[in-house]
């Protein structure tokens, strides 16, 4: 065999070996702007980071919701953008499905990630849930028993968890936290109960900081925005401020000994692309189910202290009316 023909085939047969080291990544959801910030990085030809290096998100479900305007008018929008990024548009999961190793549920809509996940689960893929992990408690709930049906694991956050000063006090670098005020803004979406559909970024700041334990909640409201006020276990406070009228800003303070130390509040995705990445390497999901769902029991148990005028709300009442449901939802997906 010629010489020039024996390099053919051996270069044919590393250009196979290389694309079959690439892990091939989809997106469920093109009614955020999530799914182009985070196939701009993983898609990115000028990387050089050699994880960023082994992915590619290869194809794309649009929807994503039908019935939120301010998020179904922009999937025309990125559904263009993203196929810049040489993104193929698929018309249904189950095809998203059978081209892809690892999937990124972006989808803007809480309600409808239970649906749209049992498709993932039941084909074994990894998956990433984009916050919020359900419209409510219950459905949290169901997704995490789900999951683990199928044997699957998953994680659920917000960027603001993986910023480095929230790391950073998160792994008592700064010694142990005693207490914790977060805020973020709060955008009330008819569809979903407050604070799960946008409210969330601070809650999960104030567990990145404060961890679990909670075991009851108040709440102020007024119509400029609304203070809840956690009781932990141990004696410690924690407080969410939701934004409604006044800086669209992330962040907070965490005490700690002598110190009032800054929160990170919101630096971008990256450091979130990184976590889902590693989570896709590791298979070990970076944010626990404990804490998932005990925010989740956070922000129904402040929806319910509303509902009762500000009355302390424990936590195992408002996880009850959760589980509760749950199991009613979950009826539908009985085996």
């Amino acid at each position: 065999m010629k010489r020039e023909s024996c390099i053919s085939i051996l270069l044919f047969l590393c250009s196979l070996l290389a694309g079959a080291q690439t892990v091939r990544v989809g997106i469920i959801g093109l009614d955020t702007s999530h799914s182009v910030a985070f196939t701009s990085q993983i898609n990115d030809p000028q990387s050089t980071d050699p994880r960023i290096m082994k992915y590619e998100v290869v194809a794309a479900y649009p929807y994503g919701t039908r019935t939120i305007p301010s998020a179904t008018d922009r999937i025309p929008i990125f559904v263009q953008e993203i196929q810049r990024y040489g993104v193929r548009i698929v018309d249904s999961i189950a095809e998203l499905l059978s081209c892809v190793d690892c999937v990124l549920l972006e989808t803007n809509d809480g309600n409808l990630h239970l649906e749209q996940a049992a498709e993932v689960f039941a084909s074994g893929r990894k998956i990433y849930i984009d916050k919020p992990l359900g419209a409510t408690l219950a459905q949290a709930i169901a997704l995490y028993e789900l999951a683990e049906r199928y044997g699957i694991r998953f994680f659920s956050s917000s960027a603001v968890r993986f910023s480095e000063e929230n790391v950073k006090i998160r792994s008592g670098a700064y010694g142990k936290v005693s207490g914790a005020d977060c805020y973020s803004p709060h955008v009330p979406e008819p569809s979903h109960p407050d604070f799960g559909y946008y409210g969330l970024h601070g809650v999960e700041e104030l567990y990145t900081v404060m961890g679990t334990g909670c075991k009851s909640v108040s709440r102020v409201h007024t119509e400029t925005g609304d203070v809840v006020v956690g009781r932990w276990d141990d004696g410690r406070i924690g407080t969410f401020r939701a934004i409604v009228e006044g800086p669209y800003a992330y962040g907070g303070t965490a005490y700690i000994g002598e110190k009032a130390v800054p929160t990170g509040g919101y630096t971008g995705y990256s450091c979130l692309v990184d976590a889902i990445l590693d989570f896709f390497e590791t298979g070990e999901p970076p944010v626990g189910k404990e804490e998932t769902l005990e925010l989740f029991t956070f922000m129904k148990a402040s929806n319910m202290s509303l509902g009762k005028g500000g009355k302390e709300i424990p936590m195992e009442k408002a996880w009850k009316a959760g589980m509760k449901e749950a199991r009613k939802i979950l009826k539908k997906y009985s085996k």
